[in-house]
């Protein structure tokens, strides 16, 4: 089944053009700030935003983030405040949503419920952190359901054999995590990215997008030359630590994104 997330990668290879990603964590400063963000990040050039559902365990993320996490969960953000904040986005962006989730909070909430909800809030791709393909063949109530898609991450470690198999099971993207560990911003992006590339398209028709560690234009324009979405999260998600209790909280998180987006989308046409 089609959605924003397919029709968007369509007008991407349309344009023949990389697409930009953002990450940030909904509810950071506030759910009500996120609500004003995402349309003016859409607004600037933003493809994609992955809407981070703030967990106290995030074992994926590095400092920026579990930083972020707390500050949203301290100000009240919960999975039902999240879905909430989707309606609000929808009511005046058309952007493609993905939740960036840990299993437990979907757990708690129910899993059939949860979908049911996203899917009538407006969102169009759940990514859980730590749900293995194992897991979901394994537990039928674990399926995805209601036309969402099921994002797959693959990483540098791993095997051949493993990528296959995600390749197979995923929808709408593939997510390649260019480094191991957690996430963060780096110096440099990683020298494998170009070959691990084209080893995941042996097994997917599917977009790739690549994230972890892209932090600069110069880094979004070399992996996007190679992927077809640059994902930036952590250096987007510290503006909005440093910047959140200004009154240009929005202005100024958009002001240091749009470089990355111009960079993202103009890699290709050099």
């Amino acid at each position: 089944m089609s959605n924003r997330i397919d029709r968007k990668f369509a007008e991407l290879r349309q344009a023949q053009t990389s697409g930009f990603m953002a990450y940030i964590t909904a509810g950071d400063p506030t759910l009500e700030a996120t609500t004003r963000l995402v349309p003016a990040l859409a607004d600037a050039g933003m493809d994609f935003v992955e809407l981070g559902v703030a967990f106290s365990d995030p074992l994926a993320d590095g400092v920026v983030n579990q930083l972020s996490a707390q500050r949203a969960l301290a100000a009240g953000s919960t999975l039902v405040g999240v879905l909430d904040a989707v309606r609000r986005i929808r009511k005046t962006s058309e952007v493609p949503v993905i939740l960036y989730t840990y299993l437990n909070p979907l757990y708690v909430h129910g899993f059939e419920k949860f979908h049911e909800e996203a899917a009538e809030a407006g969102v169009d791709g759940i990514l859980v952190l730590d749900l293995p393909p194992e897991e979901i063949d394994a537990n039928q109530e674990l399926m995805q359901r209601h036309g969402l898609k099921s994002i797959r991450l693959i990483a540098p470690t791993t095997p051949t054999a493993r990528i296959e198999r995600i390749a197979k099971s995923a929808e709408g993207f593939i997510y390649y995590v260019s480094r191991e560990g957690v996430t963060g911003e780096r110096s440099a992006v990683a020298d494998s990215i170009e070959a691990q590339v084209s080893k995941i398209r042996r097994y997917t028709d599917l977009p790739i997008a690549v994230g972890f560690g892209i932090s600069t234009p110069e880094h979004a324009a070399q992996v996007a030359r190679q992927a077809d979405a640059v994902v930036v999260g952590s250096a987007i998600v510290r503006r909005i630590g440093e910047y959140g209790t200004a009154s240009d909280f929005v202005e100024r998180v958009t002001h240091f994104a749009k470089p990355l987006i111009a960079a993202t989308h103009d890699s290709r046409r050099k």
